[in-house]
């Protein structure tokens, strides 16, 4: 059985930071490109970043280039998210997916966590 079971989300006051990891078991988590997403209340859900399977390439979404990090441990089936300089606007439940290709994540298939909620106050 494949899960993905992120953690790290909270509140955290704006400018701080948090940082999310996720869990992988129950697949090859080493071939599957690794990616954080948002979605908040009343809006799409949107990709915050990727990265794939041996680390060679990462992209953001542009309101978080510069201040998120996407990074990821094959050996620990773990994907990382390092969010810096928060803001309200971060406000979100951030999903976990993994999947062979980022094609697959972009049209919600793939693997996918439960979420975790990120809450910024100013």
């Amino acid at each position: 059985q494949v899960q993905l079971v992120e953690s790290g989300g909270g509140l955290v006051q704006a400018g701080g930071s948090l940082r999310l990891s996720c869990a992988a078991s129950g697949i090859d988590f080493s071939i599957n490109t690794g990616a954080w997403y948002r979605q908040a209340p009343g809006n799409q859900r949107e990709l915050v970043a990727f990265i794939t399977p041996r680390s060679s390439a990462t992209n953001y979404g542009a309101s978080v280039k510069g201040r998120f990090t996407i990074s990821r441990d094959n050996a620990k089936n773990t994907v990382y998210l390092q969010m810096n300089e928060l803001k309200r606007d971060d406000t979100a439940v951030y999903y976990c997916a993994a999947a062979t290709s980022l094609v697959l994540l972009q049209t919600g298939s793939g693997n996918w966590g439960q979420g975790t909620q990120v809450t910024v106050s100013s």
